[in-house]
């Protein structure tokens, strides 16, 4: 699945939320192909359980948990089971993401509220989590999912577009204050990728017109210089080498695996 291949994350435990579909899904069995043990956690713990299972038949490690990231408790306590189960924690991954689409003036206070507190306070509430265990053991690395729209406005896109650039600040701050920990704070900006969550905007009664799909997704790959969209494994291999020890000394920073979509060219 992954570009890399080896054992380099041998014996590291690590925490994905969003894990019960698209990009968390694939960075929990990346991170499991790379040796890592992992927690798969969703709001759907039938997905979360999914994704452990087939982590679990190729062979790797992984527990499913049912997790509302905008519950900090609940988010603190699944830092804290995870420890100790496994005895350790190494990697956080905050994939958990929605996305509200309006005008601004259109936008409902519960629309607002709602992308907020599970893109920006669900990741706030997930780092704090890890932050606190790892700055007290021996360091490990955070990652959180933003999006290429933190580089450019897109109409329709402003609560999405305030959550993900808010993430992005946020991550940096953090980084300034653990690094001194061995902790290791930074950020994944994808694009568009292949997912439900794009896919939702044309899915009615659970039926996906592919065709208004299709055109979206060929939209984006015009204006991308790779000429195609992401798949989420693309973000997933991003992640997999921010949490090794290959970027043992990057932090504070934003990778783009988004194909050049937010490039001036």
């Amino acid at each position: 699945m992954t570009a890399g291949g080896g054992r380099d994350l041998d014996g590291r435990v690590a925490v994905v939320t969003g894990a019960g579909s698209g990009i968390g899904a694939a960075t929990a069995a990346v991170l499991a192909e790379g040796g890592a043990a992992v927690v798969c956690a969703d709001r759907s713990g039938e997905d979360a359980a999914a994704t452990a299972n087939r982590i679990l038949s190729a062979g790797g490690v992984a527990e499913a948990r049912t997790l509302d990231v905008t519950r900090c408790d609940d988010v603190d306590e699944l830092a804290e089971w995870s420890s100790a189960t496994f005895g350790r924690l190494d990697a956080w991954v905050n994939v958990a993401g929605i996305m509200r689409a309006a005008k601004v003036v259109d936008l409902t206070e519960a629309d607002l509220d709602a992308v907020m507190a599970v893109n920006f306070k669900g990741m706030v509430f997930g780092a704090q989590a890890a932050a606190r265990r790892m700055v007290a053991g021996s360091g490990g690395a955070i990652v959180n999912v933003a999006s290429a729209i933190i580089d450019g406005p897109q109409p329709r896109m402003a609560a999405y577009g305030a959550s993900k650039a808010a993430v992005s600040h946020f991550s940096r701050t953090l980084a300034l204050e653990v690094g001194r920990h061995r902790v290791r704070v930074n950020v994944v900006a994808p694009g568009w990728t292949r997912t439900a969550m794009t896919e939702a905007p044309f899915t009615n009664d659970g039926d996906v017109d592919e065709a208004a799909a299709a055109e979206a997704e060929a939209t984006q790959a015009r204006f991308t210089p790779m000429r195609r969209v992401a798949e989420p494994v693309d973000s997933a291999n991003a992640v997999r080498w921010l949490v090794s020890d290959a970027a043992g000394f990057v932090t504070g920073q934003t990778i783009r695996p988004h194909g050049g979509i937010t490039m001036p060219w």
